[in-house]
C-alpha cells in the first residue's frame, strides 16, 4: 500500500515528558508540540546557532539587511536580463514589505 500523506501532515515529533525535555543540554522542545521542519545534516550545530546566535528570522532579517546595502550601491557591469531585473525587483519589493511590519511593529529598520 502506498505511503500517503495529507498536506502540512509530515513527520512531527513531540516529546511529552517536560523534565526529560528540561534535563537535556540541547532539547528542541519549547512547547508542548515540536514540528521539525526539514532534516539537517548537523542538527546539533544548527540547535546551538538558533540557541546562541539567532533565530531563523534574525538570521534572515539580517542577510536582508546586508543585501539592501549592497542593493543600494549596486552597479552592473552589463545590462541585466529581464529575468535578472525582476528578481532584483521581487527581493527589493520583499525587503520594503519587512520594512513595513518592522515599522508597525517598532523594530530598527535598516534602510539604505
Amino acid at each position: 500500500m502506498p505511503l500517503f500523506k495529507l498536506p502540512l501532515s509530515g513527520d512531527v515529533t513531540q516529546t511529552i515528558s517536560p523534565l526529560t525535555a528540561f534535563l537535556s543540554p540541547y532539547g528542541s522542545q519549547l512547547g508542548l508540540i515540536n514540528i521539525n521542519l526539514g532534516r539537517s545534516s548537523s542538527p546539533r550545530v544548527e540547535e546551538e546557532v538558533l540557541m546562541d546566535v539567532g533565530s531563523y528570522g534574525r538570521q534572515l532579517g539580517r542577510i536582508g539587511d546586508a543585501l539592501a546595502v549592497l542593493l543600494a550601491h549596486f552597479e552592473p557591469r552589463r545590462e541585466l536580463t529581464a529575468e535578472e531585473r525582476k528578481a532584483l525587483d521581487e527581493l527589493r519589493k520583499m525587503l520594503a514589505e519587512i520594512d513595513a511590519v518592522k515599522k508597525r511593529c517598532e523594530r530598527p529598520v535598516c534602510a539604505p
